[in-house]
């Protein structure tokens, strides 16, 4: 297998069974691929679109992905936290999130559309400027997290703490502010 790989295509391609992945792949394509239990480690995806595939379960050990765009991609249980820090950055769209987890990730203006997040953990992480446009964070942990000047508009489900997370001028709406009270354990009558 070649180390770097530069605009190439890939369908349907399963890395789960390869043995030996690229080590960086630059301006590449992967549609409907499986990287599910695939071992990515130090491996570098640099604009890169991932449309259709799936990542569970992937190990992401020093993984780094910069400007990478993901689109209904099934990602559930990634460690982004465990992934190379420098020029992290993605987007989502319509991808299952469930149970992955960006502790302490700087992943500032990061754009997460239409994605189902379960239990995602962003403990300690900064989201400034990101948003979350009509995304469901049921259970997702928000625990001394950075989430100033974060789009909150039309997500559902989230439970933040507004005495432990920065939340300075954030955008929530009228109908999901709820969300920001649940801590404080009273009731809202419609």
């Amino acid at each position: 297998m070649q180390k770097y790989i530069q605009d190439e295509s890939y369908q349907a391609v399963n890395f789960s069974v390869q043995e030996k992945i690229a080590s960086e792949y630059d301006n590449c394509q992967f549609t409907n691929c499986d990287f599910s239990d695939a071992d990515l480690t130090d491996v570098v995806f640099t604009e890169c679109q991932f449309d259709g595939c799936n990542f569970s379960s992937a190990k992401l050990q020093n993984t780094s992905f910069q400007q990478a765009d993901f689109k209904s991609c099934k990602m559930l249980g990634l460690q982004f936290d465990e992934c190379n820090d420098f020029n992290l950055s993605f987007a989502f769209d319509l991808c299952v999130l469930d149970h992955s987890g960006f502790y302490q990730c700087k992943i500032q203006q990061t754009n997460f559309k239409s994605c189902q997040m379960k239990q995602v953990d962003f403990s300690q992480t900064d989201l400034s400027q990101s948003s979350f446009d009509e995304c469901d964070l049921v259970l997702a942990t928000f625990d001394r997290t950075n989430l100033s000047q974060v789009d909150f508009q039309s997500a559902i489900n989230f439970s933040i703490d507004p005495t432990i997370n920065n939340i300075k001028k954030a955008k929530f709406s009228m109908q999901n502010i709820n969300g920001l009270l649940d801590c404080f354990d009273i009731i809202i009558n419609h």
